[in-house]
């Protein structure tokens, strides 16, 4: 399944997520219903992945955390916030690079509608 077919179906479980929960709630309570409906569609999920740092010949481990990494292939980056900060996109397009992946969807679930809340982030496309 390519980054793009993957990120149909994230953005489908997102807005189940969306319909059934509503807006108001803690970033780890959208990561988990998004990682239940994920796992319901049959796909590979990792969540709380490791992401370590390395700077020419140090390797920092446990550094960064992704919230939740697809098949291998897509980093879906959760906020619940009220306003998405460049900083956000920013952040998730470093990980995409220190992963050497990419795409990653930057997905906040404090909006009214939740497709005013996702974001794709592409790395080297």
């Amino acid at each position: 399944m390519t980054e793009n077919e993957l990120s149909y179906k994230i953005i489908g479980a997102a807005l189940e997520v969306h319909r059934s929960l509503g807006v108001g709630l803690l970033e780890n309570t959208y990561e988990i219903a998004l990682l239940y409906e994920l796992k319901q569609l049959g796909l590979d999920v990792q969540q709380q992945v490791a992401l370590p740092l390395i700077y020419k010949d140090v390797i920092i481990e446990n550094t960064y955390k992704i919230d939740l990494f697809i098949e291998g292939k897509v980093i879906v980056e959760i906020k619940s916030v009220l306003e998405i900060h460049p900083i956000f996109q920013a952040q998730l397009l470093t990980y995409l690079k220190l992963a050497h992946m990419k795409l990653g969807l930057l997905i906040n679930f404090n909006t009214l509608l939740i497709k005013h809340g996702i974001h794709r982030v592409v790395n080297n496309l």
